[in-house]
């Protein structure tokens, strides 16, 4: 028998032929790609619009997550570029991971560019933000919305890093963003690029000596057990997630759906954006009590390393676009 899939009917069998009476829309399922799970924000966030979405079309539309980057065989670097050939519907990723192909998400990238949460805030939220969102949707993906994976911070197995110097000859985990090999090198470590799947085995038989993620990745991953004993508040970059879709798709959704998306992923971000804000301070708290040791930089230590770091703003900001650069500092300042 032939099966076709309605949603909100009643369904009567004749034949070969499935016949759908009130047929109001098809049904319709896609993947959304995500490099952490649900034990993470980043992955709850996928589960939250999937939910939003499939409560809100009363069925209709599934969006079907599969974290781990698994999608891409691991490589978080290619899902920017999968999304955009059709290989994946939909995606939530991080700036990062998607900066080889949009060069202007670097901007979240230049150390110590965004200081605190309501700086990360008027980006996105800003003029610097739709900047940015016209340049994905350039490159064939339309972005939907914010989510966020928030400061990033600096372990390591060797000892407290409370100044540049402290860096000199470390072997770091970075991602696979030219930006952070640059970031690195100018602090005197040795940057080593390798994706989310290979680095904690890489700590634990001590092939790098540290790595540099948000507080949520550190609590949930327990990156204290793999010889991270030492951690250093520095909030030297912020993350964002951003919500999308591959452009073909998009277009093949009716207006009302694209609104419905639309809508659940801004919800989605929003609830996860308040959720890793929220929770800092008990991860911390819970990180601390495992023993590790924390340094949180003063006013001086913080200068030392914007110092130590301002030849990557001389590379960097003309590829990122000095406008956008412009824009972003003039909206942290007005904020």
């Amino acid at each position: 028998m032939t099966a076709f899939r309605c949603s909100r009917l009643t369904t009567v069998v004749v034949g070969a032929a499935l016949l759908c009476t009130a047929v109001t829309a098809q049904a319709r399922e896609f993947s959304v790609s995500t490099v952490l799970s649900d034990a993470f924000p980043w992955g709850q966030a996928a589960e939250r619009w999937a939910d939003l979405v499939e409560e809100r079309s009363e069925g209709r539309i599934t969006l079907r997550v599969y974290p781990n980057s698994q999608l891409v065989a691991g490589d978080q670097t290619r899902e920017f570029s999968a999304m955009r050939q059709g290989l994946i519907d939909m995606a939530i990723g991080s700036t990062i991971n998607w900066s080889p192909q949009v060069p202007e998400l670097n901007l979240f990238s230049l150390p110590f560019f965004m200081p605190d949460e309501s700086a990360v805030d008027a980006v996105t939220g800003g003029e610097a933000g739709e900047m940015i969102f016209d340049a994905i949707e350039s490159r064939g993906v339309v972005p939907l919305a914010w989510g966020e994976n928030g400061f990033r911070q600096l372990s390591n197995s060797q000892g407290p890093i409370a100044e540049p110097g402290d860096l000199n000859g470390l072997k770091i985990r970075v991602v696979g963003s030219p930006l952070f090999q640059d970031t690195f090198t100018a602090l005197g470590a040795n940057p080593t690029q390798m994706s989310w799947a290979d680095a904690k085995p890489a700590l634990t038989t001590g092939a790098v000596d540290g790595q540099e993620n948000p507080l949520s990745v550190f609590d949930v991953a327990r990156i204290d057990q793999v010889g991270q004993e030492h951690l250093t508040l520095w909030n030297y970059m912020n993350d964002p997630l951003i919500f999308a879709v591959n452009e073909r798709v998009w277009s093949s959704l009716p207006e009302e759906d694209q609104a419905l998306l639309r809508q659940a992923a801004i919800d989605a971000g929003q609830w996860e954006i308040a959720m890793t804000r929220e929770q800092e301070s008990e991860r911390l708290a819970a990180i601390q009590e495992r023993g590790v040791q924390v340094v949180e930089l003063n006013g001086e230590q913080h200068q030392a390393f914007v110092e130590a770091t301002q030849s990557v703003y001389d590379k960097w900001v003309p590829q990122i676009g000095e406008d956008l650069v412009e824009t972003a500092r003039d909206g942290i300042e007005a904020r």
